[in-house]
């Protein structure tokens, strides 16, 4: 993340294979097989390519932040998996950003809060993280998502509990943590 473009053109290779086309080609793999496991390694190839920067701008006019958003609502919890980590790799891309937030990636990602899977909920978390700007931040630190973290950060899981201990210290008030505590027993769990 801390490369230029032009760097990290210049570490590309000249000869791989095309990758809008490999991507575009990933995509259609993803919408079309009818094998669930199939759609699970594609799906967790466009998150291994959401990774790198130099994908950025190849994600983007393939309509891959599109996937990774719709497939949150998902039932299967792998592709969810997936499609958080995938979004939790591009969305520190400014453009990325605004555009998750304009199409209800709070919203599906804060639902993601109430996964069973742990990796789910430890990138939904940094994802949060990375969503707030001064206009998101409310909707990102609403007293739901403050319980959640409150829960999360007693977690035995030392990343999970250090991720919400982080989110609680950095992006929360002491007001507003507080004002939480007190009527805990009111809010519901996101997906509840």
């Amino acid at each position: 993340m801390f490369s230029t473009f032009k760097s990290l053109k210049q570490r590309t290779s000249k000869n791989k294979p095309e990758r809008q086309e490999f991507l575009k080609l990933l995509v259609n793999e993803f919408n079309t097989t009818p094998s669930q496991e199939m759609k699970q390694q594609t799906l967790a190839n466009l998150a291994n390519f959401a990774y790198d920067p130099i994908n950025y701008g190849y994600l983007k006019e393939n309509s891959i932040i599109n996937v990774f958003l719709d497939t949150l609502n998902d039932d299967d919890p792998v592709l969810v998996r997936f499609a958080a980590a995938g979004l939790c790799n591009i969305v520190l891309d400014p453009e990325t950003k605004e555009y998750v937030i304009a199409n209800g990636g709070i919203e599906a990602v804060s639902r993601c809060l109430s996964s069973k899977d742990e990796q789910t909920v430890e990138s939904s978390i940094t994802i949060l993280m990375y969503l707030v700007t001064n206009e998101s931040k409310p909707a990102i630190t609403s007293p739901q998502i403050i319980q959640c973290m409150l829960l999360f950060a007693d977690s035995p899981n030392p990343r999970l509990s250090n991720l919400a201990k982080v989110f609680l210290e950095d992006y929360c008030t002491p007001e507003q943590i507080d004002a939480v505590k007190k009527s805990v027993q009111f809010i519901p769990l996101p997906n509840t």
